[in-house]
């Protein structure tokens, strides 16, 4: 036996015993490639069998049971491994037949769905469909798993805490916290749509310039009549927003009518609190859409209660009780007066078309594998995500405050905090399991994010980590970090322990048992130091600029002293970016080598320690955990991941958000079984920045990213020092 391959074995079969299934799989896959040697390639091969069955590989081990089976290469042994193989394959086709059995009937559902949209897009779900699927899919609400075929919660414990019977009414939010972030945001949304819309334009009259024959547009040079046209496409896209956003759902994602009679069969209790909030409210009833999804979402759009129209996907029905479906239909109603719907809803509308010109780049690059043409719609995907990561960043601060009144208004609705707190749990562990399920996070949950309930990128460790931890334990970061709402400033969604922990004080001052334990353990000492490590870069930025403001006013009163007889050297305050960008420059090289620790065999951990590093209250992102793991990667193929933007691992702790410079031949390696070693941080979503990439073919894949972090900081130090170099002077004394 080669001492190398009897290592691996070693290696792979105590990975197997200590259940790190996909640890296990890398080790043992490259000795069943190889025909070296017959006895330790058998053993290799029953471990397989093993640990792809523990996995839920289920055809991959059908498919090594079939090669024991058939492997005919005389030696005595062989009779028992292949009479082991043919039992394991009966056992392994069971299986797998029980779980499609599972779920047959919910994709035969939507596939109905979907054929009938085809034959008539205008075509509405009738009421005996619904009655139909609601007998198949909902299983009894008084259950304390989470409700679906999709969801497997059995092993998650839910406390049921109950609803108030009579409740007091909650502080009202003063409407200046909400009108002027709204404004802001509409401000922004404004700015970025005038200078995309304006860039449009004027190379559209570049290109008819060319042209021959053809002459530009003139008024689309002059600046007055390009704001006024610009400002006019605004202002009509937010009144049409409504219709307009209807056309685009139902359309690309299949939207359609969903009446009061169906949503009924689901939750008497929503149809019950839609009616009587609107009747308070003494606005009309929102019409009600779905969306043939199977991941959780529910969402409002419209630009005033008088056009608001709530969307609830099929995944979001199926995986909760009926109360909590009435807590997420309160969520969406608390949204309809609120500052924020005709300004979320314009944004949505605004950004969808770029975000749909990306996807289908995505798509034509995966179907055509012609070089150049996979370069142009990478081009084209990559500035298309890029605009519409532009749009949607515009509305984060509004969409958080958005989400803080929208949970309150919810329970102020059904006096029921602890389904509110259920069912955002379980929409975590939907959106979790979909991403699994589809090996990519799906277009629609990333599109329509900013709306959603629950950030997916959130759910990715929090929903995957579910039944193996408490979930106080899991949320304790979010809950007791000092500096948590720092991380939070380039997300759309606040932290969901944080939204989970008002909603528990809520129950506690109606004198109710929460769902979820106190989540407030004694308050973690962190240095400063660490913190203000942590932002070096951005810190620097305000620094370099008093940097030069000092420098101004100490030449201004040298002049006024006549120490100098030269006014002031530059002609204009442009030299300013100079001295930002050295700011910038000089914060980043200071927190390079503590957010970088040197890699070492020895100084690995292994997924025990990573789980005590994510749930402890006390780390920053640039406290990282170097780490050494295992699993399956997982995200969109082609030019969909231009950027790198949905790479994850799947492990055995769960879903992690991967950072990495994406390469072309990573396509190749999507549902792959790798390794990789790196740095896991702790901040709003867990990540790891990865050091190495290695592949069961032995295949190393650098990410190089203390290179890159360096060369960004070489950029700003040379261009700042050129623009303070090459500034325009004064010419005289």
């Amino acid at each position: 036996m080669v001492p190398s391959q009897k290592s691996s074995l070693e290696k792979g079969l105590s990975a197997l015993k200590q259940g790190s299934y996909y640890a296990a799989i890398s080790s043992l896959v490259p000795i069943v490639n190889r025909p070296d040697n017959h006895h330790i390639k058998l053993q290799a091969q029953v471990g397989l069998v093993m640990a792809y069955a523990h996995t839920g590989e289920l055809s991959k081990a059908i498919a090594v049971c079939r090669n024991l089976v058939g492997n005919d290469n005389a030696q005595p042994t062989n009779s028992q491994v292949q009479q082991w193989a043919k039992v394991a394959i009966e056992h392994l086709i069971k299986r797998q037949k029980r779980q499609q059995a599972k779920q047959s009937r919910l994709v035969a559902q939507y596939n109905l769905q979907n054929d009938r949209h085809l034959v008539d897009s205008k075509q509405t779900i009738s009421n005996e469909d619904y009655e139909d699927s609601d007998q198949v899919e909902r299983t009894n609400t008084k259950s304390n798993i989470a409700n679906g075929p999709n969801i497997e919660t059995a092993s998650i414990y839910w406390r049921q805490a109950k609803r108030a019977k009579v409740w007091q009414p909650l502080r009202k939010y003063h409407f200046i916290r909400f009108a002027i972030p709204g404004m802001i945001t509409m401000m922004a949304l404004f700015f970025i749509w005038q200078f995309v819309i304006s860039l449009i334009f004027i190379s559209m009259n570049e290109v008819l310039h060319r042209l021959p024959y053809v002459d530009p547009l003139p008024f689309l040079y002059v600046n007055p009549t390009l704001l006024i046209l610009t400002s006019l496409l605004f202002l009509l896209l937010f009144i049409m927003s409504p219709w307009l956003l209807d056309g685009l759902l139902a359309k690309f994602y299949h939207q359609q009518p969903f009446s009061k009679e169906a949503l009924h069969r689901y939750s008497r209790e929503s149809v019950r609190i839609i009616q009587r909030t609107c009747q308070l409210r003494k606005f009309p009833l929102p019409q009600l859409k779905i969306l043939p999804l199977t991941v959780p979402i529910i969402f409002t759009y419209g630009n005033l209660p008088q056009t608001a129209r709530i969307v609830v996907s099929q995944g979001m029905l199926t995986q909760l009780a009926e109360d909590e479906i009435g807590t997420v239909y309160a969520l969406a109603l608390g949204q309809i007066d609120s500052w924020g719907l005709g300004i979320m809803s314009l944004a949505v509308l605004i950004s969808l078309p770029f975000y749909l010109i990306y996807q289908q780049t995505a798509i034509w690059s995966t179907k055509n594998q012609n070089i150049l043409w996979h370069w142009i719609t990478t081009g084209l995907g990559s500035v298309s995500y890029g605009i519409w990561s532009l749009f949607t960043a515009t509305t984060f601060t509004n969409s958080r405050l958005r989400f803080k009144n929208s949970d309150r208004q919810a329970v102020e609705m059904t006096g029921n905090p602890n389904g509110l707190i259920r069912a955002l749990l379980k929409n975590t562990i939907g959106i979790a399991r979909n991403i699994k399920n589809q090996q990519q996070t799906s277009w629609e949950l990333e599109s329509l994010n900013i709306v959603a309930p629950v950030d997916y990128k959130h759910s990715l460790f929090l929903g995957s980590t579910a039944g193996q931890f408490t979930w106080e334990s899991l949320l304790i970061w979010e809950n007791n970090q000092p500096y948590r709402q720092w991380f939070t400033l380039n997300n759309s969604h606040p932290l969901l322990g944080d939204r989970l922990e008002n909603l528990c004080q809520i129950a506690h001052q109606w004198y109710l048992d929460t769902e979820l334990y106190p989540m407030k353990p004694n308050s973690p000492q962190i240095t400063m130091q660490s913190f203000l490590l942590q932002i070096a870069p951005f810190l620097g930025i305000p620094i370099g600029l008093g940097m030069g403001v000092i420098l101004w006013l100490t030449w201004q009163i040298g002049y006024g002293l006549e120490l100098f007889h030269l006014k002031w050297i530059y002609d204009g305050w442009s030299f300013l970016v100079g001295f930002l960008m050295i700011g910038f420059s000089i914060g980043t090289i200071v927190r390079l080598n503590a957010l970088f620790p040197g890699i070492k065999p020895e100084n690995l951990n292994s997924e025990k320690q990573m789980l005590k590093f994510l749930t402890n209250p006390v780390v920053l992102p640039i406290n990282s955990l170097n780490i050494r793991i295992s699993g399956r990667l997982l995200g969109r193929r082609g030019s969909g991941n231009c950027v790198g933007q949905d790479l994850i691992l799947e492990s055995e702790i769960g879903l992690i958000k991967l950072h990495h410079v994406w390469f072309p031949t990573w396509r190749k390696l999507m549902g792959e079984q790798i390794t990789l070693t790196g740095w896991l941080r702790r901040g709003a979503t867990p990540w790891v920045d990865v050091h190495s990439l290695e592949t069961i073919n032995g295949k190393i894949i650098y990410g190089h990213h203390p290179i890159w972090s360096t060369v960004i900081a070489l950029i700003a130090q040379f261009w700042g020092a050129y623009i303070l170099l090459m500034e325009p002077v004064v010419g005289g004394l």
